[in-house]
């Protein structure tokens, strides 16, 4: 079996269960040492059991993604034991109750938008040194059809999505004249707990499993991928420019 990523490092954040956990074991399956960063420990060693089952190895890193200390002493980690980072998935999210705009409690707001764009701003500074001293250094984010849809009741998470997308491409811009691509992936409606508390009436047998999205990742993820500053929509199955992502 082809192992694209043998030798590479591949770190995935909200790695513990959904499209993180499905996405982190089919980089491991691919031949990455997986760093699997969540905040359920539980989640993480169920993760790790799939991924030695595979054949491959996996760094269990329980860490809120709220934790600015905690993502700097994990890149410093990082660079002390491998002096690069081949991958990097900002995949952690949050989504606050739906409620209209005048109704969001500031807590929930703060919180989505601390998780959801902070959080990844931090991953990038935090470790753009290391993805420019791998050879072929790749970064993944996951945003949502909902940062240019404008739905109803579901503003603090479409507002952090579009700051994610716009963080996001100006990194990718950037880099555009290093060896680092970086790109969004928004994987549509997915069979996730996360969709089921956002859209309780979607039956999920009806959505694809996270197993089956993630076969649409790891490409963005490989030294081969070629494209760079763009944003591949799952759901049809290409990449549209960020200039015109509807």
């Amino acid at each position: 079996m082809s192992k694209p990523l043998a030798d590479r490092i591949a770190l995935v954040t909200g790695a513990s269960r959904g499209i993180g956990a499905a996405l982190a074991l089919a980089l491991a399956e691919a031949g990455a040492h997986v760093v699997a960063v969540a905040r359920t420990v539980g989640g993480l060693e169920e993760l790790d059991d799939k991924i030695k089952a595979a054949g491959s190895t996996a760094t269990l890193v329980p860490l809120d993604m709220k934790d600015t200390d905690g993502i700097l002493r994990l890149a410093l980690a990082l660079n002390e034991r491998y002096g690069r980072l081949d991958v990097l998935v900002g995949n952690a999210g949050i989504l606050t109750t739906p409620s209209p705009v005048g109704h969001i409690e500031p807590k929930h707001w703060d919180d989505v938008m601390a998780v959801n764009v902070t959080a990844n701003w931090h991953l990038i500074r935090a470790c753009d040194a290391l993805l420019k001293a791998a050879d072929a250094g790749r970064a993944v984010f996951l945003t949502s059809g909902l940062a240019w849809m404008a739905r109803p009741y579901f503003a603090a998470y479409a507002t952090s999505k579009a700051a994610l997308d716009a963080l996001v491409r100006t990194y990718a811009a950037e880099c555009a004249n290093t060896n680092v691509h970086v790109n969004l992936f928004s994987p549509g409606q997915t069979r996730t707990r996360m969709m089921r508390t956002a859209f309780p009436g979607v039956e999920p047998e009806t959505l694809p499993p996270p197993e089956d999205v993630v076969k649409a990742i790891v490409p963005l993820c490989l030294p081969s991928c070629a494209a760079t500053g763009k944003v591949y929509d799952y759901r049809k199955g290409a990449f549209l420019d960020f200039q015109s992502p509807a």
